[in-house]
């Protein structure tokens, strides 16, 4: 029994590899497209603002993946335990929630630029991508908050036996 436990850690961990390896060059291949759409238009100054904009987007979205593929690496690879208390897991989850906030935020910041250069009335979209990273950034605060009970819960538990 336990070989075939060992078996399907070796085989989740190839899995969890493949995945990293797929989002690191997922991440490369949007940086690079950028940067070939920057190169390409350079000439033409209207069409190169854009591509920027347009770039620093897709930059941000690759940054985003690549914080989800150090994460996925760090606790399914390198890591031997599982979450086993309460602090492990707010640590884990705010990882997870920070790297979903600084995304939207930078991307609702993208996007006003965006909308500066072409309609004012399309600064709706950033003005709710911004009013969502706020949102999730109080719902991240009051979570931790609130974990710290269950954590002081726990370390009493722990000391009690």
């Amino acid at each position: 029994m336990k070989q075939l436990k060992d078996l399907f850690t070796i085989f989740g961990n190839f899995l969890y590899l493949l995945a990293i390896l797929m989002l690191f060059g997922i991440a490369l291949i949007l940086m690079l497209h950028s940067i070939w759409e920057i190169i390409s238009d350079f000439w033409s100054k209207e069409s190169m603002i854009k591509n920027m904009l347009q770039a620093i987007g897709a930059t941000i979205v690759a940054i985003a993946i690549i914080d989800v593929a150090k994460y996925l690496a760090e606790e399914e690879l390198f890591r031997d335990r599982e979450l086993r208390s309460p602090a492990e897991a707010r640590k884990t989850l705010t990882k997870i929630v920070t790297i979903l906030i600084i995304a939207i935020g930078l991307e609702g910041l993208v996007y006003i630029f965006k909308a500066g250069l072409t309609d004012l009335r399309l600064l709706l979209y950033p003005a709710l991508l911004f009013t969502t990273s706020i949102l999730a950034l109080v719902a991240l605060g009051v979570y931790q908050k609130l974990s710290i009970n269950s954590e002081i819960k726990a370390d009493k538990t722990e000391q009690a036996c």
